[in-house]
């Protein structure tokens, strides 16, 4: 330095253009741990790389930031490539960072782990939200490229399997950026216009940057959302794609696909023909069954002798009235004794029987009332005798108590 004094600025401008010109720190691998990651809503994503013994302010500007195929996060361990600059206005060093990638693992892998475990947080793998794939499609859409070699497989299989189908190809790209709205937009015209029965979404193999469109969060929705059973048939049996779980139903490859989606003609028309068989077989043996009964049936007396089966049930008419006529004759002889012995009964009772005998019934002429004691009469009252052969009336003298008894002394009356 010649000794010259710098302003704040001056100097700043000064180290920046040291760092600048610096090869070495133009393009810069620097690995570590993410801390206070933030996104800001410019789209510019700021955050600190520390590892055990320092730390590194960072940024990464929105245009570089859409390119990740990860959601980066505090605590993640990356490999981060850029440049190294300080920010006049802050006078501090920093890494403007141009890509990020997980440590020890492909971002495309990070992004597929962390969609994967989002969308199952969220219950779009659950079994209770699989739809049944029909048995019997007449119209199956197929959402492919129809440039590639999966359509013609399906095409192939299901003309074999299942003639009576019709085949209804929803062309698309299946890789590359545009990809994803054009799988998107197959899958939710198919749903407007019902244009199928069941879908197949998929493609041939690849790696796992081919297969990448298959991994989109907004192909996995709308497989989700499809009103229509779909099946996922992407790439080869050993790949696995976020569609594969959302899906009604996972293909290990596009032919797989197309014979899960369809039945065998053959297998099909054997399995008729074994029906056909079997109600054959269960229509003879009803048959035999009702001939027997029939046989029995026209073997009975009323159908071979009518007149005889008649004089037979008249016989029994004959019988039944006879047996009748005896039990009310029966039963009202019964009823009879069982009346005379109750008049019996109530004759021994009636208060005739006793005045014949020698007694009387005394009773008040003014009320009727029976007389019971002579402490309920006086004299001058006048009362009924009753005898079972007529009544008199008379009036009361007096009133004797003779020790033994009662005696009442009355005039007779001529009345």
């Amino acid at each position: 330095m010649d000794g010259r004094i710098y302003k704040v600025s001056e100097l700043n401008e000064y180290i920046k253009g040291k760092l600048d010109s610096d090869a070495n720190l133009a393009q810069v691998y620097v690995r570590g741990e993410l801390s206070n990651y933030k996104v800001y809503p410019s789209g510019h994503h700021y955050f600190t790389m520390k590892d055990e013994n320092g730390a590194l302010r960072c940024v990464m500007f929105k245009s570089s930031a859409m390119k990740l195929k990860f959601r980066p996060e505090s605590g993640m361990r990356v490999i981060a490539f850029g440049r190294v600059t300080v920010y006049p206005r802050d006078g501090a060093y920093q890494l403007y960072v141009g890509s990020l990638t997980p440590d020890g693992v492909g971002d495309l892998q990070m992004a597929f782990e962390q969609l994967k475990e989002k969308l199952f947080k969220e219950g779009l793998f659950d079994r209770e939200h699989k739809k049944e794939i029909p048995k019997f499609p007449m119209r199956i859409g197929v959402v492919t490229s129809s440039a590639g070699a999966a359509v013609h497989d399906i095409i192939r299989v299901l003309r074999k399997r299942w003639p009576l189908g019709k085949v209804i190809l929803l062309p698309v790209r299946v890789q590359g950026a545009e990809a994803p709205p054009e799988i998107v937009g197959a899958i939710r015209y198919a749903n407007r216009y019902a244009v199928a029965d069941v879908l197949i979404v998929g493609r041939g193999g690849g790696s796992l940057e081919d297969l990448w469109a298959f991994n989109d969060e907004r192909v996995a929705r709308a497989i989700y959302d499809s009103n229509i059973p779909v099946i996922s048939a992407v790439g080869h049996e050993p790949d696995v794609t976020i569609a594969d779980f959302v899906a009604d139903l996972r293909a290990a490859t596009p032919s797989n696909a197309a014979e899960l989606c369809a039945p065998d003609r053959e297998e099909l028309m054997e399995y008729i023909d074994t029906c056909g068989e079997r109600i054959l077989q269960s229509v003879e043996k009803r048959l035999k069954i009702l001939r027997q009964k029939l046989g029995l049936i026209s073997e009975r007396r009323v159908l071979t002798s009518p007149r005889v089966y008649v004089e037979e049930r008249r016989r029994t008419v004959d019988a039944l009235a006879v047996r009748m006529r005896t039990g009310m004759t029966a039963e009202i002889a019964r009823e009879r004794a069982a009346y005379a012995a109750a008049a019996g009964k109530l004759d021994a009772l009636s208060p005739l029987k006793v005045l014949g005998r020698g007694y009387s019934i005394t009773r008040r002429q003014t009320d009727g009332t029976s007389v019971k004691s002579i402490l309920e009469v006086s004299c001058g009252d006048r009362l009924s005798v009753m005898f079972y052969d007529g009544e008199i009336s008379c009036t009361v003298d007096d009133v004797l108590n003779n020790g033994s008894g009662f005696d009442t002394v009355m005039e007779e009356n001529d009345d």
